[in-house]
């Protein structure tokens, strides 16, 4: 489901980006813009957060890759 249409970032995107490490709004809007133009997603976006937030946060695995590129 799209959370921005503003920017056409959906749901499943922002929890990839969560799940990530990405861990507050700012760091959403600089990857995404979601929250940038109109602000209708601001809402969606922080429960988003909220829900990240408590479930534990897994390393991931050590590589030569940066743990979220999407940005």
């Amino acid at each position: 489901m799209y959370v921005c249409v503003c920017k056409a970032v959906t749901d499943t995107q922002i929890k990839t980006a969560i799940d990530s490490g990405l861990c507050t709004r700012r760091q959403l809007f600089e990857c995404f813009g979601v929250g940038g133009d109109c602000g209708k997603c601001n809402r969606q976006v922080k429960e988003l957060l909220d829900a990240g937030k408590q479930k534990p946060f897994i390393m991931p695995s050590v590589s030569n890759q940066p743990a979220y590129n999407a940005c």
